[in-house]
Parts: structure tokens; sequence; C-alpha cells
């Protein structure tokens, strides 16, 4: 692969993000808050043209690159069908069925649940599963492409993502974990990416959340909305699905996705590569901190996670690991950010949360980041509903 543009964001004289269209929100530090529903304006030289030009990125539509092609077989198990290989005549009719009955109630009243056949999920499940085991745990991906994070089970701020960003496949889109749990609408949410990403196996990614684990959505609501809308035996048929997920990606060799952050163990790339699936996730460990690990500015080097799993890494973390690996940016999910993302380490890192009003309990805003393929960087937020008009709404 061609050496890739720089991938940074651009500031203006006072150390905010410039936005396109409205002024920034005023932050401090290191932080960035939008303003609404605008755009950040990344990397650009002192002539104010983007720095690139990169390496051309498929159009939508296209393929991305998505690893080694064919089939996978050795750290992953026996081989498997060749990776991005297009569904069967019978399986494509049947996920897009699938597709057009989730997508049915865009101008539904949010809430509005879309039951499938258990049997319909259960293919979904066992294709992508296939797919996840052909493709590599570690994805190497191709500009442009649209990255989100947390979803949580919010089904329709996740038909919102696709409506701002275009559904697929007008737009490549990875997704960096957590689609379950939490919100009302799991089922729905997983099940619409896990159609998406059948239908469109090399232009539709998506990462495992340290939810996509069934210790963890066993205890916060995933385990439950099964065994209340189906049974407990398609719980378990969506964890042998999770187990297969990869777990990291990097986009033109310079931005580097994961759910959570980086590890004390994590030298060399190759280390993701070896990771063996299917895979429960371990206590400690290499997979255990790219899935909860977190960034903090009070601590320097690693230090103790609150959470009381993993580690924080501090801004000379991420220095020393972009610097070691010629990397440019850490895209990374996992926490809860007020404007829907959130820099660090002088914008080294950033944080993406995609669900707006989180749980119905914060007033966040939820953010998907652009990335073109010049590998600009520009943000589009999705605002929290107003809770004044949400009200009405539901007394009409």
């Amino acid at each position: 692969m061609a050496s890739a543009a720089k991938a940074k964001t651009d500031t203006d004289a006072s150390g905010d993000v410039i936005m396109s269209q409205a002024p920034p929100s005023e932050a401090t530090g290191d932080e960035a808050a939008a303003g609404g529903d605008e755009s950040a304006r990344p990397d650009a030289d002192a002539s104010g043209a983007a720095k690139g030009p990169g390496k051309p990125g498929s159009t939508p539509g296209k393929p991305l690159q998505g690893g080694d092609s064919g089939a996978e077989a050795g750290a992953d198990g026996a081989a498997a069908a060749p990776a991005g290989a297009a569904p069967a005549a019978g399986d494509r009719d049947s996920v897009d069925d699938i597709i057009d009955k989730l997508q049915s109630v865009r101008s539904a009243r949010p809430g509005r649940q879309v039951q499938l056949l258990e049997s319909e999920i259960k293919m979904l499940c066992m294709r992508a599963r296939d797919i996840f085991m052909s493709q590599p745990i570690l994805l190497e991906l191709e500009a442009p492409i649209k990255i989100c994070g947390d979803i949580h089970g919010q089904y329709y701020d996740l038909l919102r993502l696709f409506e701002y960003g275009g559904f697929p496949p007008d737009s490549n889109y990875l997704f960096l974990g957590d689609y379950v749990d939490r919100g009302k609408q799991s089922l729905e949410t997983i099940c619409l990416l896990l159609a998406h990403k059948i239908k469109y196996p090399e232009n539709f990614f998506i990462l495992r959340g340290n939810h996509e684990c069934a210790s963890i959505n066993r205890i916060y609501g995933f385990y439950d909305e099964c065994k209340r809308r189906y049974n407990i035996k398609l719980w378990k048929t969506f964890t042998d699905c999770f187990n297969c997920l990869p777990v990291a990606a990097i986009v033109e060799e310079k931005i580097f996705c994961m759910h959570g952050g980086l590890s004390p163990e994590l030298n060399e790339m190759e280390q993701i590569k070896r990771v063996l699936r299917p895979t429960d996730v371990p206590d400690t460990g290499l997979l255990c901190d790219l899935l909860w690990s977190d960034p903090d500015r009070d601590t320097i080097g690693w230090g103790e996670n609150d959470r009381g799993v993993s580690f924080t890494f501090g801004e000379d973390i991420v220095v020393q690991f972009l610097r070691r690996h010629d990397l440019d940016l850490i895209c990374r999910a996992h926490q809860v950010v007020e404007d829907g993302y959130e820099f660090f380490a002088k914008r080294q890192l950033v944080t993406l949360f995609s669900a707006p009003n989180y749980c119905g309990e914060f007033d966040n805003a939820g953010a998907m980041m652009s990335v073109d393929e010049t590998l600009m960087c520009s943000f589009q937020i999705l605002k929290p509903a107003d809770k004044k008009q949400r009200i009405n709404f539901v007394q009409r």
C-alpha cells in the first residue's frame, strides 16, 4: 500500500477546531466542542490546501481493501469462504427483504419495533460469522469511509446516522463496537448492521466492542431483550457471532481504530493478527485492553482504570505509540462525550460516541467522523432531541 496522507485536524490561532459553518463552542486544552451539525475542517498546509494527495480510496459501492483476500486459515481456524464473497442468490433476496423490513420504520414514531423471524436472525448471524472469519481480525481499510462510535441499541439514532451519512452502499462505514445493551432496540440495531455487512462485505465493517461479549451483555440488557422477544438460544447464536468479530482497523496506514484503546502489551501489529478466533474476551491482556482501556489526562504512562478492568493511558503513551508505528491518529469509542467527539493528546486521539441523549439521561450529542481520500477528517453531529418537543410528541 502506498504511503498515505497525514490525518490530522487543522486549528485556528485560538487552538479550537475550525468549523465549516458556525464558530466552535468554547474549548480548553485538547478538547474541541462541536457547535451543532457542522464539520471540522482537517489537515491543511500554510497555503490552505489540504495535505495529500494520499492513496486514492474506493468510491462508495466499490470494494474497500479489507486485508488479505482469499480464504483465511490457520490462526482463525479452518479455511472459510473467500473474503467479501457475495451472498448466494437466495441469501441475497432474503437479506434484501430483511433490510427493507428493518428500514421500513424510518418515518415511524421512534420506538416502533421490527419483529424479524427467528430463522432470519439466525441466518444473519451465521452468514455474518462466515464473513468475519474470512476477513482479518485487524482490518486494513481505504478511504473514503465514515467512522461511528457506540450505538447501544438506539436504533432510530442509527437510522438517523445513515440518513445523514448515506445509506449503504452510498457511503462506506466502519463502526467501532457496542451495538447492544442499554438501549431498547439492540436486536434491530445489530440485525441491520449484520445485514449490511452481508450485503456489502467489502464496504461495510463493524468491530467488536466490550459489550459484544456474553459476560457483559448478559447483564446490561441484550440477554433480557433476546429472552423477552425470542429465546435464550438466539442470544447464544449472537454470542457465537460476536466471538468472531474483528477487533481493530487501520485506515490508509495512518488511522488506528479500535473500541477501547491501547495496551501495554501491544508492541507490534502482528500481535493483533495472531489473536485466534472465535474467542471470548479475557479478563486481562491485549484483546481485553483493545476493548476496555481509556485515555486519561491525569495519567502519565499507564494507570489503574476505575472500571476495574484494563488500564488508563496518558498522552505520552499516545505520542510514543504513533511515532513507533508511523501513524497519525487513534480513533476509538467506549466513552460518552458531550459533543459526540472529543480530542486528546493534542488531537492525536479522538473519541467518538454516536448515541445522542444516551440512555435518555445524558444531554450529549452523537458524532460520526468522515475520512475523505486525502485523509481529511470531518465530524457530523447528531444533536440530542429537544426534550420539550419529545414530551409533546408523546402526549399527542
